[in-house]
């Protein structure tokens, strides 16, 4: 699955995934691969990516806002406003605020 996050000023991700997790405004959900297609409005909070290995990440030095977990160097990290997301074949787009 493909993820693009993208603010008013820039990219600040684009990669391939294993997964994003996302604050909906009805709660926090998951997207994995085959996600059937769907819009949904985020709230504050953070976005929870998971991502093959550090090789595949190509991140937004400029902003730095991408944050690789302590613990766990797969996972990052993103604190947003609000934002809207759309998920379709495969590609999954975060427009945050």
């Amino acid at each position: 699955m493909y993820l693009e996050i993208v603010s008013p000023e820039a990219t600040l991700f684009s990669s391939e995934v294993d997964s994003v997790v996302v604050p909906g405004i009805n709660g926090e959900f998951e997207l994995l691969k085959g996600h059937a297609p769907i819009v949904s409005l985020l709230k504050e909070g953070t976005v929870k990516i998971r991502t093959h290995s550090q090789s595949h990440l190509e991140l937004d030095d400029l902003h730095g806002s991408v944050v690789p977990h302590k613990d766990d160097k797969k996972l990052l990290t993103l604190a947003i406003n609000s934002g809207t997301l759309e998920i379709n074949n495969d590609k999954v787009i975060v427009l945050a605020d």
